[in-house]
């Protein structure tokens, strides 16, 4: 009996810790109503994947304290003196997890959330200390303070599920979408089509020293050429580092809070759920929730874009723009110019067509799109003299990417010349896979011996950031006078740590070597006749879409979170072209 009645404790403690996360969940999506059908459902999912382990946990953790101390336990079925020390050490974890994942999503969370979260893991760590005390009064004044002491034990466990979430609130309005309808008036469409152009390439993972790395090998000469006569500046992106947030912002000049993409999926509980999870903790494997089937995870779509990228913007003032494999981008939508979104290829594969009817715009862009992934869907973008072979790069699960990269830069090379944008970004998404497999071979500061399958791991990562730098070529040779290269890098890689690569090898995954998860800088490289050759400070990845719009000669948006980098320009251009501003884009 006296092993039940641990049970019987050791049960509501891990309720208890399962209901705690519950609330870190809530905290980090302030979007959720509190009162709603869909978060009582996430508190009953997390009791169910975390409840039945915390249990475990704690029964064996009584178990432990039973064989080695001296007096054995005499638990009620209810222990004032066992729940406060569970509940004491869940709310110190509790509180743990939120300023952990508070520091981690920062900048995605707004700074409502965050002063919203800091006060509920305040709350929290004093409640931690108020069980300890809990605890001190039982011991000190034995039975006779059994009463007070359930009594304070019961006001503070409701106070520790209570406060945190009153500090969060009923939930947040979300943000206003985006209008789909009732085009605006175009203002200066004639001239919109004449004047210097702005070329985009977008990398996806490339990291600024590692290019440093390879153009002092005498590599990348491309590369080595707008470094040696543009700007360069590191960019600070975003946590959780993921394409369609960073993207996204890049897009916006707006963070998350304001943009409405956190991440770059969607949680439900159930599939017609209305307000759905955008954001999972971190340092509490919550992710097994999508494994284990507590959850369901969704793409998320430029339905998710809550403010008007600078495209949206460009074309108010008449500017047409080409994009091709921005995220986020599907269903397409553009007012002006030409879009191929980045799920274009997940429709050609269907003999209808049936997919890809929403992936561009306009039809006669998707009907040349539609020519060139015919044409090269199945070859491989090592070139014939490169030391990989297509054969290796099938092997590599970075290699589909990359040879998308390759059929996406020759739809982008063919639409350009027949729709002659002012505006044109294309995106290169295999140095991502390919850096996750290879970082440890070919990252800077590895050692230079490395086995045979490394080395053909750094080939084939080499050969594709030779493809890059072959096309930056390609753009610096058609460069018009006054026409603006930019190169971006969304995020940079890093080492993984030993930690995580044992983890990967005990769950049998694949080992990686590199990593985003610490939201390593990324970089622009700017490259033009009006660029003032420097090394710039860092900037942010919000700064990428006032900048464009600045060079444009457009008014940067009040309420976006960047700056026009006017310093990447000389100083003839900053004086004859002063940044300008309205009040805000959307409508």
């Amino acid at each position: 009996m006296r092993y039940l009645r641990m049970l019987t404790n050791a049960i509501l403690g891990g309720v208890l810790g399962a209901v705690y996360l519950a609330v870190v969940v809530l905290l980090i999506n302030p979007q959720v109503p509190l009162f709603s059908r869909t978060s009582g459902q996430w508190f009953l999912a997390l009791v169910a994947y975390y409840g039945l382990p915390l249990t475990v946990a704690v029964y064996l953790l009584i178990l432990v304290r039973e064989v080695l101390a001296s007096r054995p336990l005499q638990p009620g079925w209810l222990s004032v003196r066992m729940l406060a020390w569970l509940g004491a050490a869940f709310a110190a974890a509790t509180a743990l997890v939120i300023w952990g994942n508070l520091q981690g999503f920062r900048a995605v969370l707004g700074e409502l959330t965050a002063a919203r979260m800091w006060s509920a893991a305040v709350a929290q760590t004093v409640i931690a200390v108020v069980l300890v005390g809990v605890v001190a009064l039982r011991y000190s004044f034995g039975r006779s303070g059994t009463r007070a002491a359930s009594v304070l034990l019961t006001v503070t466990l409701t106070a520790s599920v209570v406060v945190p979430l009153w500090f969060r609130g009923p939930g947040d309005l979300p943000v206003p979408a985006v209008p789909r309808t009732s085009p605006p008036p175009q203002r200066g469409t004639v001239l919109a089509q004449m004047g210097p152009r702005v070329h985009m390439l977008l990398l996806d993972g490339a990291s600024l020293s590692l290019v440093r790395e390879r153009v002092a090998a005498g590599q990348l000469p491309n590369f080595g050429r707008i470094l040696d006569r543009g700007a360069v500046m590191d960019l600070a992106t975003l946590k959780p580092t993921q394409a369609e947030p960073v993207w996204a912002a890049a897009a916006t000049g707006k963070y998350p809070s304001k943009n409405g993409v956190r991440s770059n999926a969607v949680f439900r509980i159930e599939p017609d759920e209305e307000d759905p999870v955008d954001l999972l903790p971190d340092y509490c494997f919550a992710y097994g929730l999508i494994q284990q089937g507590y959850v369901i995870e969704g793409a998320a779509t430029a339905e998710s874009v809550r403010a008007r990228t600078f495209w949206d913007i460009a074309a108010d003032y008449g500017f047409a723009s080409g994009i091709v494999r921005w995220p986020l981008t599907y269903p397409a939508r553009l007012l002006q110019g030409y879009l191929i979104s980045d799920r274009f290829h997940r429709g050609t594969s269907s003999p209808l067509r049936l997919a890809d009817a929403r992936a561009g715009v306009p039809s006669s862009a998707v009907e040349i799109a539609r020519e060139v992934f015919d044409a090269e869907e199945f070859s491989g973008w090592a070139s014939a003299d490169s030391p990989v072979t297509p054969q290796a790069e099938v092997k590599a699960d970075g290699g589909l990417p990359a040879r998308w990269d390759r059929v996406y830069r020759d739809v982008a090379r063919r639409l350009e010349p027949q729709f002659a944008p002012r505006v044109t970004a294309l995106r290169y998404q295999g140095i991502d896979p390919l850096s996750h497999q290879h970082w440890g071979s070919a990252g800077p500061g590895w050692p230079a011996r490395v086995t045979p399958e490394a080395a053909a791991g750094v080939a084939l990562l080499d050969a594709y950031y030779d493809e890059i730098d072959a096309d930056i070529g390609r753009v610096i040779d058609r460069q018009a006078p006054g026409d603006l290269l930019l190169v971006v890098s969304g995020f940079g890689m890093e080492r993984v740590s030993l930690s995580k690569r044992l983890l990967a090898r005990v769950l049998g995954q694949a080992d990686p070597t590199g990593s985003h998860e610490g939201a390593p800088d990324g970089f622009i490289i700017a490259h033009g006749s009006q660029v003032f050759h420097a090394e710039l400070s860092r900037g942010a990845i919000v700064d990428v879409a006032p900048t464009v719009l600045y060079y444009l000669g457009l008014p940067v948006g009040r309420d976006m979170d960047g700056f026009a980098r006017s310093d990447m320009f000389v100083r003839s251009f900053r004086r004859e072209h002063p940044v300008t501003y309205i009040s805000t884009h959307e409508r």
